[in-house]
This record gives C-alpha cells, sequence and structure tokens, in this order.
C-alpha cells in the first residue's frame, strides 16, 4: 500500500523518497520477473559482445563483425508481425518455451569452429533476435496482467535499470570467458541464463484466459496493434515522440567518436563516456516510478527529452568533466520516454491487443535509432561538430514541446 502525506495544499500526495525496489519485491510476480530479467538480461548482453568478436576472429573482417550485431536487432524491424504471436496463445507459456526454445538453440554453437561454421552463427543470431522480439511482446503484456497496475512505472524503470546495469557489467565477463574459453563458452553461458529465467518466469502466478480464436486474416491482425496506437489519443504522441526522439538519439550516436576526439583522447575514452551514460540511465530507473505517478507519463517523458537535449547542446563544450556529466544526463533523460511509453502502453491497452501493440510500439520506438546512426555517419564528417550537437540539442527539444502542447480530450478511439 502507498504511503500519503499531505501536502502544504492539503492535498494528498505520495511519500517522497518511495523506495521503489522496496515497493517492486514485495509483490510476489513482480519480484520473480525482475529477476528473471536480470538473469537472462546478463546472458544476452555477454553474448552481443561476444559473439562480434567471435565474427571477427573466424573470419578477420569488420563488417561480418557488424553484421553479427545487425543480425540480432534487424526483426525489431518486424515487430508488429511478429507480436501477433503473442495475442494468439497465452502468455506465461509462451515465455517459457520462447526461454527454452533460445537455450536449445544456442547449444547449436558449440559446433562452430570455424569460419565454415558463420552461416550457423549468424543464423542462429537471427533467430535470437526474432525470438527476443516475440519474447519482449509477450513480457510486456504479461506484466500487464500479472503485476499490480500500481507498481508499473516502477517495474519498467527497475527493468531499464536492470537491463543497463547488466549492460555495464555483462560485456565485460562475456569478453573475459570468451578469452578464455571461447565462443562456444558464452553461447553455453547464455543458454543457461535462459534456462534460470525459465524457472523464475514459472514462478508467476497468474490466470490467463485462452485467446479467443481469430476472426480476421493474419495481416489485419497485424495491422491492428498500429491502428490501435495511431487512434489512441494519448498513446500516439507519446510514441511519435519517443520514435523522433530516438532518431536524434541516434544521429548524436554516431558522433562519439568526433566528441572523443575533440576532447583530445584516444578512441578507447569512448567507453568511459558510455559508462557514464549507462551510470545515468541506472539512476533514473530506480525513481521512475514516483516521477511517473507525479508528473504523468506525457510529463516526465517530456522532462527526460528536455534533459536529454540539455546534454547533447553541452556536449559540444570540448570539457572532460561537461562530456561526463552530459554523458551522464543523457544516460539519465533519453529512457524516460521509453519507461513512459512501455507503461502507458500497459495501462491503456485491452489484453487481447497488447502484444501486437507493445511490439509495435517497440518497433516505432528503436528502428528510427539505426537511421538515426545512418544519417548521422553521413554528417559527422561534413559539418562542425559543435555546430551539428548544437543543432541536435535545438532539435530534441521539439520533441519535448510537442508533448506539452498536444492535448489530450474526449475518448480514445477504441
Amino acid at each position: 500500500m502507498t504511503t500519503k502525506t499531505t501536502g502544504a495544499s492539503g492535498a494528498p500526495r505520495e511519500a517522497w523518497p518511495s523506495w521503489t525496489l522496496v515497493r517492486v519485491l514485495r509483490d510476489r510476480n513482480a519480484g520473480f520477473y525482475l529477476a528473471g530479467v536480470v538473469v537472462s538480461g546478463f546472458g544476452t548482453s555477454a553474448l552481443w559482445l561476444a559473439s562480434g568478436i567471435w565474427v571477427k576472429d573466424l573470419t578477420g573482417s569488420n563488417g561480418l563483425a557488424a553484421l553479427s550485431m545487425l543480425a540480432m536487432w534487424a526483426p525489431t524491424l518486424f515487430g508488429p508481425f511478429l507480436g501477433t504471436l503473442a495475442d494468439r496463445t497465452r502468455r506465461k507459456p509462451l515465455l517459457i518455451w520462447t526461454n527454452l526454445a533460445l537455450a536449445a538453440l544456442l547449444l547449436t554453437l558449440l559446433a562452430v569452429d570455424s569460419a565454415e561454421g558463420l552461416w550457423l552463427l549468424l543464423a542462429v543470431l537471427l533467430v535470437y533476435g526474432a525470438a527476443g522480439v516475440v519474447h519482449d511482446a509477450a513480457e510486456a503484456a504479461l506484466v500487464a496482467t500479472a503485476v499490480d497496475p500500481s507498481l508499473l512505472g516502477d517495474f519498467n524503470g527497475l527493468r531499464m535499470t536492470a537491463n543497463e546495469g547488466m549492460k555495464l557489467v555483462a560485456p565485460l565477463a562475456g569478453a573475459g570467458i570468451y578469452a578464455a574459453y571461447g565462443g562456444a563458452s558464452v553461447a553455453l553461458l547464455d543458454a543457461v541464463t535462459f534456462v534460470c529465467a525459465t524457472a523464475l518466469y514459472a514462478c508467476v502466478r497468474v490466470h490467463e484466459p485462452k485467446p479467443e480464436p481469430p476472426t480476421v486474416a493474419w495481416r489485419a491482425r497485424t495491422a491492428e496493434g498500429a491502428h490501435f496506437l495511431r487512434g489512441h489519443r494519448s498513446l500516439g504522441p507519446l510514441v511519435l515522440a519517443g520514435g523522433a526522439t530516438m532518431f536524434l538519439s541516434g544521429v548524436h550516436g554516431a558522433t562519439v567518436y568526433a566528441v572523443v576526439d575533440g576532447l583530445g583522447r584516444s578512441p578507447a575514452y569512448a567507453g568511459v563516456l558510455s559508462v557514464a551514460q549507462g551510470v545515468g540511465s541506472v539512476a533514473v530507473g530506480l525513481v521512475s516510478g514516483p516521477l511517473i505517478r507525479r508528473l504523468g507519463a506525457r510529463r516526465f517523458a517530456a522532462c527526460g527529452i528536455a534533459l536529454t537535449a540539455v546534454a547533447v547542446g553541452l556536449r559540444a563544450v570540448p570539457s572532460d568533466a561537461v562530456a561526463l556529466g552530459a554523458g551522464a544526463a543523457v544516460g539519465a533523460g533519453l529512457p524516460c520516454v521509453l519507461i513512459a511509453a512501455l507503461t502507458a502502453v500497459q495501462r491503456e491497452t485491452p489484453g487481447p491487443l497488447l502484444g501486437r501493440v507493445a511490439a509495435t510500439a517497440n518497433t516505432l520506438l528503436f528502428a528510427p535509432t539505426a537511421i538515426g546512426l545512418a544519417v548521422g555517419a553521413s554528417l559527422v564528417d561534413l559539418v562542425d561538430l559543435q555546430a551539428l550537437l548544437t543543432g541536435l540539442g535545438l532539435a530534441t527539444l521539439l520533441p519535448a514541446w510537442y508533448l506539452r502542447r498536444v492535448r489530450v480530450t474526449g475518448p480514445s478511439a477504441p
């Protein structure tokens, strides 16, 4: 139960600070879910880095090494199609069987020991990415059913904290295991984490009725998620602003090595800036639940976007201290719109549609990042860095302004 106090105006308000982790862990289902996210996220983050190193060692090609990472990411583009699978069956069994299938699939990588096995490695990574899209859609839908609605903001914030925390630790662990024992050992580690996550998901107590048989064609069912987002008067603007922000973040992300050059540092210093950004993301996840309850999803997202805009502009200043502070601010600001959008989707979407809507929202939020990276890569050598970063900072203010200006009136479209 949420503790209430009375502010100066006499209106009740939530006590501050509300210890988010305790709130979530008191909920049995939320606690098991969060543990599963931490365990499986560790294995995924370890494999993400190790797969590129593995391909580089097998082939000597930087392009093929980058292709291995693209193989894991590319299925996100097919989120609306893959999300339909999450609405065709009960979500808890789907999560369990998807985890077990991925664990079995990863074991096939034990046979990869030369460049001749590259096709198998890339094929496994592609299926891995596709299964991850289905997994995320089913998880978003099941969390909305299994976790107290008042905890969704806290849970999604802590999920972000867990993912970002794993990105700070797991890649180093994966690289160390790869250096000592080879790529097959990292694949085996990831398989074990999926089995452990399966056991945790199995402990979640939830009653799910069997979905109704579909009454329309597959293509029409796939489009229903996009139609719902477009017609919803609060979710549509939130996802639109989030996609625009992530596009601009991709353009900004392509400037990281130019920023490092401007500081007079070696390229390895980009890792230090990445750690600073990760620390910011971990921190904001701990307070996102209380902030969403205080500000509302759209205002919380707008504040995060505005903070990101200021931080991007400050990266034009050639100072180590400013660069580290700006990195932490970007890490704190950028996840706000993602957490707000996912929480709003879970709260506002009818259960039978939730898998498709969540997968469609993820595609609209994350696919623009890749486009932004391509645009940024083409601009970074043509445009003065300070001018580019200042312009990106100003452009990033536009989605925040849009969220503050848009008004939600009347009922949302069904």
